[in-house]
């Protein structure tokens, strides 16, 4: 049995809520993500990872000792690290002869592997080599994806669905104008995939709208697709599975029109309407005749006028 794995009961408070901290939950935590340099891993590699790294702080791990693993070949070494740091994704950098600067992306499920792609590095600019201003750390970006092949290719659009996954950061209930400051744009063209980082710059426009310009922050990647490893259907979609507290519960008789008009129906018996209490006039006041006629009594002698 694993190390890992042996743990029944916690003896002191701080294993308890260590414990409690990875219990499932309905609404999970924010990913975080561990960056694995592998045993071989050259400089372009190592900076890469460091700045990664840099961007996803702090829902980020980076292991600064080599790890000499194929995760292709065997992912024990990886399932283990997830485990015992708690991340759901990784990011591991190599450098061969056969696959030079080469990155492998994935993300695991209940501790196992589930996706996994490998691209290959052909131009880095790093965050040192341009000289602007950058975000603040934890910044959550904007992704926005261009190319029809993100939609199209089974692979590139499982690639999407990763790289979303990765860099989204924390879910925020709420978003204020000034906190739109960092963009990751991704650009699928001719079999590459083009990588940059803009930050937002609002400027004045002469009306309550800002001017938005783009200022290119780093880092920057050239990447080109290599081997993947794609979960099959079934897991996939076992990967998705929504516990069902968190599924909102239909509400019976309530409709809503265009333009977003909510609408309620009642189920009610019939009334009698002839008991129902009105407002009292003295117009409508039934006479003395009228009450006599209704119970079937004698009427009334007129009295005699004099």
């Amino acid at each position: 049995m694993d190390a890992l794995d042996r743990v029944v009961k916690p003896k002191t408070k701080r294993a308890k809520r260590f414990l409690e901290k990875r219990e499932p939950k309905l609404n999970e935590n924010t990913k975080n993500a561990m960056l694995i340099k592998g045993g071989n891993a050259n400089l372009t590699v190592t900076e890469v990872l460091k700045d990664i790294y840099a961007v996803k702080k702090p829902f980020a791990v980076l292991y600064k000792r080599k790890n000499i693993t194929r995760p292709f070949e065997d992912q024990t070494s990886l399932e283990f690290f997830s485990k015992k740091s708690d991340c759901s994704l990784f990011l591991f950098g190599s450098h061969n002869k056969k696959r030079p600067n080469n990155l492998i992306i994935g993300r695991m499920f209940d501790y196992h592997v589930l996706d996994m792609i490998e691209l290959g590095v052909e131009k880095f600019v790093s965050l040192k080599d341009i000289k602007n201003s950058k975000c603040p750390e934890g910044t959550k970006p904007m992704l926005i994806f261009a190319g029809d092949v993100f939609d199209v290719n089974e692979e590139y659009r499982r690639l999407k669905s990763l790289l979303i996954d990765f860099f989204r950061g924390p879910t925020v209930p709420n978003i204020r104008l000034a906190g739109l400051e960092y963009v990751l744009h991704f650009t699928a063209v001719d079999g590459k995939i083009y990588m940059r980082s803009y930050k937002v710059l609002l400027k004045k426009s002469g009306c309550k709208i800002p001017r938005i310009e783009l200022e290119e922050m780093g880092p920057s990647l050239d990447l080109v697709m290599r081997r993947t490893h794609l979960a099959s259907d079934d897991l996939y979609k076992l990967s998705l599975k929504q516990p069902k507290g968190l599924k909102p519960k239909k509400k019976k008789n309530i409709s809503h029109d265009v333009f977003g008009t909510t609408y309620g129906r009642i189920h009610m018996q019939k009334q009698d309407l002839s008991k129902l209490q009105t407002r009292k006039m003295k117009g409508l006041k039934k006479r003395p005749a009228e009450k006599s006629a209704e119970d079937g009594g004698p009427t009334p002698k007129k009295s005699k006028s004099a």
